[in-house]
């Protein structure tokens, strides 16, 4: 399938109520408003496709570019490759659930997502720390130093309540992925989360959302989920 099938294709999966969805989370024309699991059949069709996955992206509709995540080959792609994707990230949706999760499947993951974290801008950091989310969730604990992640977890405790709001739901995410599925720094990222939080998002006019990752791990530690793994990062 070339690119002028497979938007013909996502274009007929449209339905105006999901494109509602999409864009009062902040995305903006041109989308069809895909469902992401009504793109499995196309992905069946076209499996791994890296080049494919560049044209979509570059169409700039969301869901060509969402399917671009689905159908990217993360260890083909290079870190000017993920800085592109990066910078055509407009919104949360993309930076965090396409760039982040492609980003986390690559070799590079540790080292693009520092760079992130460390740029001082909104979508970067929260791409940056939600591809740890993804990595933690994933990856054996021996792939990680514990110093660190430790040193990461202190950042969180001394700039959360600081951070940009999106980046705030990223840092937040992080220490429950720590407290859950990073072992060794259980007991750390549970006495950070006493710390810090809730922590309050600001949504412009709308009313304030509190943050708790500590409720979040001691649910998941109720449930029996401490240690728990994902066996892929995309589904």
């Amino acid at each position: 399938m070339n690119l002028e099938m497979v938007m013909q294709e996502l274009e007929a999966l449209g339905k105006e109520r999901t494109k509602k969805i999409y864009l009062s989370n902040g995305a903006h024309e041109p989308l069809f408003g895909v469902a992401t699991g009504q793109m499995k059949p196309i992905f069946r069709k076209i499996k791994l496709n890296q080049p494919l996955a560049e044209q979509l992206y570059a169409t700039g509709n969301y869901d060509a570019m969402y399917f671009a995540g689905v159908i990217a080959e993360p260890k083909a792609m290079t870190e000017a490759d993920f800085e592109r994707w990066i910078d055509g990230a407009y919104f949360y949706m993309l930076s965090d659930f396409v760039v982040a999760v492609t980003l986390a499947e690559s070799d590079i993951a540790q080292e693009v997502a520092d760079n992130w974290i460390a740029s001082d801008i909104e979508l970067r950091m929260s791409a940056g720390w939600s591809c740890y989310c993804w990595l933690l969730g994933n990856r054996p604990d021996r792939e990680f130093s514990e110093e660190k992640i430790a040193n990461m977890l202190e950042i969180v405790k001394n700039t959360i309540h600081d951070a940009p709001e999106r980046t705030k739901y990223s840092m937040n995410n992080f220490l429950y992925t720590v407290g859950v599925s990073y072992l060794p720094l259980h007991d750390m990222a549970v006495e950070i989360a006493k710390e810090v939080c809730p922590v309050e998002v600001s949504h412009g006019s709308a009313k304030s959302k509190f943050l708790n990752a500590l409720v979040n791990i001691q649910k998941a530690e109720d449930k029996g989920q401490l240690g728990f793994k994902r066996k892929h990062v995309r589904c």
